[in-house]
């Protein structure tokens, strides 16, 4: 009679950490692990022996310390008694102004650029392909200065807004573009809290629980048509529940605005956006607006021209198929290369340092780096800042992205 065993187990060997693939790959990683580890540490190590020697040692102190040096476009109070920290922080704000504006104008023109390459319209798409490779193969740097020369030599002198012979005019008696920048009508409260900075926190907070609701009530209408083929009609609504309570909220904290007024040999008063800003903001976002073109074409494309023509086939215009067909499509293939646009924009603003414009590169990697002489503290924050702003644009372009993906069933 014969008797079945399991073969004798065979015993573990260091050999098998390299010739047994079901440690090979193991194996390999901890070595590569300890090979960047033992390189950080050297690094480190390296980089503290050589700050020994020049009598530095690693300090974040001076951040508490008198800035000493104006900064000219700030959105909270600053003064040149305040700190490293402070101007920090003004810098930091001037970046993301600049990230917001941008990446919301880049986008809406790279949407418009996008579709009206695939225009049937041949001087048109020709046109937008001119527009393309011009500001795809030109550093954007150059793009920046040179909005910013034109913003200097073709705009009027705020004397020329002066007397009866005056040949430049105010726009709606409100707005001045000069070559010192562009005074808007600027917004403050009569009343509420004594902080400019709350009382907007309040506007926008509200503001963000309308839009809440808002999506309520769509979800609602939208729940309604599927189970009664009916669509109720909620435009009026939505439209109020936007408007109504931001509007009762800046009535209480009483909003007025203030215009900018020509005093002397310059516009004082109301809200000055300096030639800077603008350069800055307006050649970041056509030069990002002919990448997001691409993007917004090649997503267009991707869709089968079978939903166009069958769209046609129901009898909805050529815009209607874009907006309703195509576009929401179109949108899976275009949000993930639109992530990598927004970080480069963000990462360009870099560059306004070029222009003048005091962002965190002018500020705590510029000024303050030469007048503490805290280069490797100053150039750490500065890149964990612009880290950390990069993750965030990340990851909340990811959960759009997220949502907007097919959900199998």
């Amino acid at each position: 009679m014969t008797t079945l065993s399991d073969p004798p187990k065979e015993s573990f060997r260091l050999s098998m950490l390299l010739y047994d693939t079901r440690y090979r790959s193991m194996t390999i990683q901890v070595i590569a692990l300890i090979g960047f580890s033992a390189f950080v540490w050297w690094l480190i190590g390296n980089t503290a022996q050589n700050m020994a020697a020049l009598g530095k040692t690693l300090s974040f102190r001076f951040l508490w310390e008198p800035a000493g040096y104006d900064i000219n476009q700030r959105l909270i109070e600053y003064s040149s008694q305040s700190s490293h920290f402070r101007a920090a922080m003004v810098g930091v704000l001037n970046t993301l102004v600049i990230a917001v504006l941008g990446c919301a104008l880049a986008t809406v023109l790279g949407i418009i650029i996008g579709v009206l390459r695939l225009s049937r319209n041949w001087i048109v798409a020709r046109i937008m392909t001119v527009y393309v490779e011009m500001f795809r193969n030109v550093p954007v740097l150059l793009w920046i200065v040179l909005a910013m020369a034109i913003m200097i030599e073709t705009q009027p002198a705020p004397r020329a807004f002066k007397g009866d012979d005056a040949t430049a005019s105010m726009i709606f008696d409100a707005v001045a573009i000069t070559n010192r920048g562009v005074f808007v009508p600027a917004p403050s409260f009569t009343s509420g809290f004594a902080s400019t900075g709350l009382n907007w926190l309040i506007v926008l907070l509200v503001f963000a629980a309308s839009i809440f609701v808002v999506r309520l009530v769509r979800a609602r209408a939208t729940a309604t048509q599927e189970a009664t083929g009916i669509r109720p009609t909620t435009w009026y609504l939505q439209l109020g529940l936007l408007i109504v309570p931001t509007a009762i909220v800046l009535l209480v904290m009483g909003l007025q605005w203030t215009s900018p007024e020509l005093k002397g040999f310059n516009f004082k008063g109301g809200l000055h956006l300096r030639n800077s800003l603008i350069a800055l903001w307006l050649a970041l976002s056509l030069y990002t607006a002919a990448f997001i073109a691409e993007n917004v074409r090649s997503g267009i494309m991707a869709i089968s021209k079978g939903q166009s023509e069958a769209a046609g086939a129901l009898g909805l215009r050529p815009n209607r198929i874009m907006s309703l067909v195509v576009l929401p499509q179109a949108l899976r293939v275009i949000i993930p290369p639109l992530i990598s646009q927004y970080l480069n924009l963000t990462k360009n603003s870099s560059l306004a340092i070029a222009v003048g414009y005091m962002d965190i590169t002018g500020t705590l990697m510029g000024i303050s780096l030469n007048q503490t002489g805290r280069e490797l503290e100053t150039l750490l924050l500065g890149m964990l800042i612009y880290l950390t702003i990069s993750l965030l644009i990340s990851a909340a372009m990811n959960v759009y992205n997220a949502r907007m993906q097919l959900v199998e069933r």
